[in-house]
């Protein structure tokens, strides 16, 4: 019974999203407002009110480090929509197949992403289908071609998530990025047969030739983005690894000429601009340590530090600040802010909202109670259930927060307990989470309303099972290994 009480928090959220009656903002509060009374009252140790503000103020300082990545991000891409005049998609020479085929993969797999990364919130999926939809796909493979843009979601949203994670399972964010790109590279191999499969039935097949080199591609594109995880953080590794990929690839396929090319340097300037800048201050040990030192805010050791000098998310609102004044329209920053925060409020919510439950049951010791009790019925293979839940839950949520906040204090006991790697373990669970949402149907729907395929839902489901299946089965394989590693 008690097991049954610790787990109310989990079971409202869960029931509340699968219910189809509250969307992820309304189903936090609900499990927010349990979890305070169980924490209160069922803890397996000593936890009062004082303990219960103090994790509240940890959960709050989460979502307050977390939120400048989220609307920052929408705002600025907004002032750089507005502010340029990038080249159309449909004056791209797609009359022969190969040209035709070749946009369709740098729309999926290298515009999209880059655009998930810089703002997240589907703007990844919106960037594909304005890119392919001259080539006349019929709207159900026009759907699956907009989530393939979402493949590379622990970044998406300047790794706004990843970030978050990090958090939960107190490991560094690059640490956890680089132990996720395991799953995230065995799981390209489903997104880039699902890719191969839809454009054969969209009429667009390819030699052996040309698939090898688009899987040359992918091999490049993750090696690329593992060394900027590796040198720069999730939160600004995509842009900078994909942002010379995307010139190189779109000179490569176009040949274009001298206006062609103006034109697309001055619709890219902004992030061109905004890119360099993150590097150097990544990169550059004496401009680093000298932001560094301007203020730094960090109320408790554990968890990660605000430098606002330093903070994607400050160079995100300063560049649209920046672009405000340079083109002297204070009006145009106003309405962008507002639309900034009309689309990602839910967002911000749910962050600040799963972050203060993932604090309260983890301060009040209830994850980890729970965690010692799975680990004594199950031993070490009660991680093998945590991908599926994680997954399940990423799909039902559209989020990986949701998981990462719920399951992610007890994933690291159990990693503990089993003498098992804490990344890869966190890892895991992240990645089952964010990437499984592919498969959401906040995101289909999401997709059905771009792609004009509102009531074909269902028939791209039927087409998505068994590439679901095999996601599913790669992430629980990924757990075995890691349990016989251990």
């Amino acid at each position: 019974m008690t097991y049954l009480l610790w787990s109310l928090p989990a079971l409202i959220v869960i029931g509340a999203i699968a219910s189809g009656r509250f969307n992820t903002t309304l189903a936090a509060v609900l499990g927010l407002l349990a979890a305070g009374p169980v924490a209160l009252f069922a803890a397996p140790g000593a936890f009062g009110a004082g303990q219960l503000g103090h994790a509240l103020a940890r959960g709050l300082w989460i979502g307050g480090i977390i939120t400048p990545y989220i609307l920052g991000g929408l705002l600025f891409w907004q002032m750089a929509s507005r502010a340029t005049s990038a080249h159309r998609a449909d004056a791209m020479p797609a009359a022969d197949l190969p040209t035709r085929r070749r946009l369709l993969f740098f729309a999926c797999f290298l515009v999209g992403p880059f655009a998930e990364a810089a703002t997240g919130f589907g703007v990844g999926m919106l960037g594909t289908v304005l890119l392919i939809r001259p080539l006349g796909f019929k709207p159900r493979e026009l759907m699956v071609f907009a989530l393939l843009s979402q493949t590379l979601i622990p970044w998406g949203a300047m790794g706004s998530g990843t970030l978050l994670a990090s958090a939960y399972a107190r490991v560094p964010p690059a640490q956890l990025a680089l132990y996720g790109m395991v799953p995230v590279a065995l799981l390209m191999i489903v997104w880039m047969t699902l890719f191969w499969f839809t454009a054969r039935r969209a009429g667009l097949p390819a030699p052996a030739a040309e698939r090898g080199r688009e899987a040359l591609w992918m091999l490049a594109s993750l090696a690329l983005l593992t060394a900027a995880t590796a040198l720069l953080g999730p939160e600004t590794a995509l842009l900078a690894a994909y942002g010379p990929l995307i010139v190189l690839r779109f000179v490569l396929d176009r040949r274009p000429g001298r206006v062609q090319m103006q034109d697309a340097a001055r619709g890219a300037l902004p992030y061109i601009l905004l890119i360099a800048c993150l590097v150097a201050t990544r990169l550059a040990p004496s401009l680093n340590q000298g932001l560094a030192g301007l203020a730094r805010f960090s109320p408790y050791p554990d968890l990660p530090s605000w430098t606002p000098f330093l903070h994607a998310g400050s160079w995100l609102i300063g560049g649209a600040l920046l672009m405000a004044a340079v083109r002297r329209q204070p009006g145009l920053l106003g309405t962008n802010a507002r639309h900034a925060w009309t689309t990602g409020k839910h967002a911000v919510m749910s962050v600040f909202l799963f972050a203060m439950m993932a604090e309260v049951l983890a301060g009040a010791g209830i994850s980890q109670a729970f965690a010692d009790g799975l680990f004594r019925t199950m031993q070490d293979w009660t991680l093998l259930m945590t991908p599926l839940m994680a997954g399940a839950f990423g799909i039902l949520a559209n989020s990986g927060n949701a998981p990462n906040s719920l399951f992610m204090p007890s994933q690291l006991s159990l990693a503990l307990h089993a003498g098992l790697s804490v990344p890869a373990a966190a890892a895991l669970l992240h990645v089952s989470g964010t990437s499984m949402g592919f498969f959401s149907p906040i995101r289909m729907s999401i997709a059905a309303g771009l792609a004009h395929g509102r009531g074909q839902e269902r028939a791209v489901y039927a087409q998505l099972l068994p590439f679901a299946l095999a996601a599913f089965a790669i992430l629980l394989a990924l757990a075995v290994l890691l349990v016989l590693a251990g």
